[in-house]
């Protein structure tokens, strides 16, 4: 039974040699098989249907592709539909957030960057707050992203461990994921 899924690569099309043109990555995605294949922003968001049985192996096959075909490395973390609404609707942070583009959510690419990520929360980030879930930590960063140190903190501990999107990205996945194919 095909699944819809969103791969997430992180640290692309941030400047330097990690800029990976959209309708390229949507080639590479397509030409692995996977079908339905679209791209939100230009930001490393791609959402694809794939057959049940090749999902478990969707990122490492995305992951290699864009590094064969365009020269880029970049940690690929794929989620089923399932699992980004899980993600979402799992934010004990909800409550605070009156602007999704200050919500970060990093979603564990690794099993070791939950436990990081829960040490890293255990501290006083005020008047930025933490959370960690069962498959994300959640930011609020009240005066934005780049204004605050929680963001940072995150990235430089967990490095490839995570990727991260804001909360306005994650919900506009959902939606393209929930629409047919």
């Amino acid at each position: 039974m095909p699944e819809r899924c969103v791969a997430l690569l992180r640290g692309v099309n941030l400047g330097g040699n990690k800029k990976v043109p959209m309708a390229e990555l949507r080639r590479i995605v397509g030409e692995l098989g996977f079908t339905d294949v679209s791209t939100l922003l230009n930001s490393g968001n791609v959402v694809f249907t794939a057959r049940s049985n090749a999902v478990r192996g969707a990122a490492a096959r995305i992951q290699q592709a864009v590094l064969d075909e365009l020269g880029v490395s970049s940690k690929v973390t794929v989620l089923t539909a399932a699992e980004l609404a899980a993600i979402l609707d799992e934010n004990p942070l909800t409550g605070l957030c009156d602007n999704p583009s200050r919500m970060l959510i990093a979603v564990f690419a690794e099993e070791s960057a939950r436990g990081k990520a829960e040490a890293l929360a255990t501290q006083a980030w005020k008047p930025e707050v933490m959370a960690v879930g069962s498959r994300a930590a959640y930011l609020w960063c009240v005066n934005g992203i780049a204004a605050g140190q929680l963001g940072f903190a995150v990235d430089k501990a967990l490095k490839s461990g995570v990727t991260a999107r804001n909360l306005g990205t994650m919900t506009k996945l959902r939606e393209m994921l929930r629409a047919p194919g």
